[in-house]
């Protein structure tokens, strides 16, 4: 799934593409997504600029002077910004078709992305109005994460992959930030000291930064909007290394199932 570091990737990519530019018309070939496509998407944005591409947590935002355009890329979805005249395969879902003869398609095989629209401030819509902070910035603090989780019996590692905690730590980035802090995945939340909780933010933030600079993780449904891979998958030091040494000790990484998801840490060194 493209997490929080591929969105951003995604985001950056895009944006000076398509910033500035004029909508022409949206063409939808497949409107049942993880939530059906706006039937008037069409004609709430045709005419309309793009005058910024924000996120929210793993959603994208399109803002246009009537509105934004909310999308999710879901568990398999990508956008790249092509010329219309390439024609759509079977998984282009959605065309966003601007005046320079460009389109932003989204291709999405197992359809759990999102294409919505809304006229209302986009950070109160209810798909994000309930987000926690985002990790990059400064109100994402070990005073924060300390409050937070005072008398939670959850793992600390279901607990920072919580979005209404935290948005965009994934499972790969909570494995990877829970073994630069020193802490072991499945220590209850609110046993972790304020101490180590700062260390744990300052992990998250680097982690996340790396992912950020190389492009993103490379998973298997997903690219970058320029259509090359990204490249921190080279640099993970526990995820997906069950029985490799770890580089710090070199003790085998343990792998084990936490809230159904698939934790990669070193015993030794997360205590």
């Amino acid at each position: 799934m493209p997490e929080l570091p591929e969105v951003e990737t995604t985001r950056r990519g895009i944006a000076p593409r398509i910033k500035g530019q004029r909508i022409e018309k949206v063409i939808v070939r497949q409107p049942k997504l993880r939530w059906p496509v706006p039937k008037n998407i069409n004609q709430k944005v045709k005419g309309e600029v793009i005058r910024d591409v924000t996120r929210r947590g793993k959603y994208l935002l399109l803002n246009t002077d009537t509105g934004t355009m909310i999308i999710h890329l879901g568990m398999s979805g990508s956008l790249r910004v092509i010329n219309c005249k390439l024609a759509a395969e079977k998984h282009d879902h959605v065309d966003l078709v601007l005046e320079n003869g460009q389109c932003l398609r989204l291709r999405d095989p197992r359809r759990f992305g999102a294409v919505l629209f809304t006229t209302d401030d986009p950070i109160q819509h209810k798909l994000l109005k309930d987000l926690g902070p985002e990790p990059l910035e400064s109100d994402f603090n070990a005073d924060y994460l300390f409050a937070k989780s005072r008398k939670r019996s959850i793992t600390v590692k279901s607990f920072i992959m919580d979005s209404k905690i935290v948005v965009g730590v994934g499972n790969i980035y909570a494995s990877e930030s829970l073994f630069r802090a020193g802490i072991h995945p499945k220590k209850a939340a609110g046993k972790v000291s304020k101490e180590k909780y700062s260390l744990l933010v300052k992990a998250i933030k680097t982690v996340l930064k790396t992912a950020i600079k190389s492009g993103g993780t490379t998973l298997r449904d997903f690219t970058k909007s320029d259509g090359k891979p990204g490249y921190f998958k080279q640099k993970l030091n526990v995820y997906g290394r069950k029985g490799l040494p770890c580089s710090h000790c070199g003790k085998a990484i343990t792998h084990s199932v936490i809230g159904q998801r698939a934790t990669y840490y070193c015993t030794h060194c997360q205590k």
